[in-house]
């Protein structure tokens, strides 16, 4: 039997605004693309892969974590170094004029300039 892919439900103003945010940088794409393609990959070898010192993919990760783009995991190495695995998390939504006016009524985040 065939398995009908599930549809996400609508993402609200601010978690769409959060998945744009995370998502509005090339630095950030490239993450996404890498841990996708890659699959789970520690800090330091996809600082490397990506092109990217370790703190400012830290930056980036971080970005992406808030969003819940990515998630991460500690796990010990065989030799007993900590390494930070961080994975992308399977996510998907519509972008169109119609799901942006829906999410756009949902609108929590204050849009005054601090």
């Amino acid at each position: 039997m065939k398995e009908t892919p599930t549809i996400p439900p609508p993402l609200t103003g601010d978690q769409m605004l959060a998945m744009l945010g995370a998502l509005a940088s090339p630095h950030r794409l490239r993450i996404v693309a890498a841990l996708s393609s890659e699959g789970r990959n520690y800090v330091s070898r996809l600082a490397r892969e990506v092109g990217i010192s370790r703190p400012l993919l830290h930056l980036h990760l971080q970005k992406l974590a808030e969003a819940g783009l990515v998630t991460h995991k500690l796990e010990l190495s065989s030799d007993g170094k900590a390494l930070n695995y961080f994975e992308v998390v399977d996510f998907g939504f519509e972008l169109s004029p119609a799901s942006i006016a829906e999410a756009a009524r949902s609108l929590t985040l204050s849009t005054k300039s601090p």
